[in-house]
């Protein structure tokens, strides 16, 4: 169906053109269409012959024109690029953690205090195998 409303849409516009080439102008056109004819129209009778004919392949142009937009549209839509971007993965963002020693503010949350590990309460035992008793001192 578009290729015969395209093949019509074609020649439709190369007759448009002829037509409007043919029209007599201010400058005298191709000059052609003003003079006598052999008697067949007057002047004026061709230029409201040639103004119809314009008009109304025009017309068809337009028509034509609109056709296959909607034709091409209906055979065609296949949705916009963005929709075949792959979705990005959402990550939440990290917390924000302030820097060492500084004061938090009402607006964060306070940080823990760093922990370090406890001092070893126990002494090795000593060299000679038997290990070393706490005295109560």
């Amino acid at each position: 169906m578009s290729t015969v409303v395209l093949v019509l849409h074609i020649l439709i516009g190369i007759a448009l053109v002829g037509v409007v080439l043919v029209q007599r102008s201010e400058g005298g056109g191709l000059g052609m269409g003003g003079g006598t004819m052999g008697g067949f129209m007057t002047a004026r009778g061709s230029a409201n012959l040639l103004t119809r004919t314009t008009s109304i392949l025009f017309g068809a142009f337009l028509v034509t024109s609109l056709v296959l937009a909607l034709l091409n549209r209906a055979a065609t839509h296949q949705g916009s690029v963005f929709d075949k971007l792959p979705a990005a993965p959402v990550t939440a963002p990290a917390p924000a953690t302030p820097a060492p020693g500084a004061v938090p503010t009402g607006d964060q949350p306070a940080a823990p205090a760093a922990q370090q590990p406890a001092p070893a309460t126990t002494t090795p035992a000593p060299s000679s195998g038997e290990p070393k008793v706490p005295t109560g001192q």
